[in-house]
């Protein structure tokens, strides 16, 4: 339905007495036309912290914790929340970064929940891991619980498979999916090490259980390794044996199980091709989330920091349409502009990580006031034999050549 047709179109705002916001406006087709481009801005962006003093109270809650704090912050994250990280990186990254800073006894990670677990994996006993809003989570690692994937295996049993089967499970996974992994001689992946984790896989076995993002196992398997889309099914928890005959899991190299990320599925070919009309000589980058269109349409694929270092690389006066989140393609954008880069996002839409973004600056000052008053909130913690296993998955990840 177009916003034409929508009945909303014809409430007018005024006569409600509320005051049209740019957002209103544009939902209601006025003013904006919502397929138009907007480089990285954006009508629906987040609004600014109602309290002012909200930044003064966070600089003074963490100056108050000294060394006994350590921030961390996820590239997605918005940029009221990144100015009070120690540190920055992928969801990996910064789950070893804390690691290595066994002196902080609180680690403090905006980000989303199963980063948060792979932190408290990785991290001393000592330490507290404390996630700013327990609704943070993600929709992909939400894709794949412990019951689906358990009777995932019972299926690849029944059709004979399971001897043969490796799984290999995305960081971006539920602590209870890295132990499963872990329990059934399997390795955890980051989108740097994907094809190594895969090569390392078929080293084991005859045939891969990829969890959670299939986009990622697929990309992975037919561009890096030269497999053929053929040599992938994908599983489906929703549907009774996942949808497939045992002959096609029998056939199969590559099992993928039926997720996504809500971010990067939604860029298209249309994108790509849109984009390429509109900025003549633009290089597409996008990350291996995406689909396997989006990705074999790219000129550049990578993870996030291959984006961020092959922007740093890139000569001046370059045009760039990054597929990604939108807090990152923006901060980009803003810290190349004064090299004459021009970036802009792949789509049309207003593409922010929703669950990321419940990190806001009220749920970090919060946080970090309450740890400054001694009082421990939030504390994310895996329980012993699930930590066990998923650190087992984590230890064969690291020790990949």
């Amino acid at each position: 339905m177009t916003t034409a047709q929508s009945p909303v179109a014809a409430v007018d705002l005024g006569d409600l007495g509320v005051q049209p916001t740019p957002l209103a406006l544009l939902l209601l087709g006025r003013e904006a036309d919502p397929r138009s481009e907007r480089g990285v801005e954006c009508p629906g962006d987040l609004p600014a912290p109602s309290d002012p003093g909200l930044v003064e109270r966070a600089r003074a809650a963490k100056e108050k914790l000294g060394d006994k704090v350590f921030v961390l912050g996820h590239h997605y994250q918005r940029d009221e929340v990144i100015q009070f990280a120690d540190v920055t990186g992928d969801s990996f990254k910064l789950a070893r970064d804390a690691a290595a800073r066994p002196e902080a006894e609180y680690i403090v990670f905006c980000g989303v929940h199963f980063m948060a677990e792979s932190a408290d994996i990785l991290t001393t006993d000592d330490q507290k891991v404390v996630l700013p809003d327990l609704a943070a989570g993600c929709s992909m690692a939400d894709m794949a619980t412990a019951e689906q994937v358990a009777e995932c295996w019972d299926v690849l049993t029944e059709a004979g498979v399971a001897e043969q089967v490796v799984p290999v499970s995305y960081m971006n996974s539920s602590a209870d999916i890295k132990a499963f992994t872990g329990k059934h001689g399997g390795t955890i992946c980051t989108s740097s090490n994907a094809k190594r984790a895969l090569e390392w896989a078929f080293e084991q076995g005859e045939k891969i259980l990829f969890l959670p993002d299939q986009h990622l196992g697929r990309n992975t398997a037919v561009r890096d390794l030269g497999m053929s889309l053929e040599d992938c099914v994908v599983y489906n928890p929703h549907k009774p044996n996942g949808g497939l005959t045992a002959e096609q899991l029998r056939d199969a190299k590559m099992i993928l199980w039926r997720g996504h990320c809500s971010v990067h599925g939604r860029f298209s070919l249309e994108s790509v091709e849109d984009v390429r009309a509109r900025i003549p000589g633009v290089n597409v980058l996008v990350h291996p989330e995406c689909k396997h269109e989006v990705v074999a349409a790219a000129d550049y694929v990578g993870s996030t920091e291959h984006i961020i270092k092959t922007l740093e690389a890139a000569p001046a006066g370059s045009k760039w349409a990054i597929g990604t989140e939108l807090n990152l393609v923006r901060r980009l954008a803003n810290r190349f502009a004064p090299e004459g880069k021009e970036i802009v996002f792949l789509d049309k839409t207003v593409c922010f990580c929703s669950t990321m973004n419940r990190i806001d600056l009220p749920h970090l000052v919060w946080a970090l006031e309450s740890l400054a008053d001694g009082k421990l909130v939030n504390r994310i913690e895996v329980d012993r034999e699930t930590e066990q296993f998923a650190k087992l998955a984590l230890e064969r990840m690291l020790a990949l050549p």
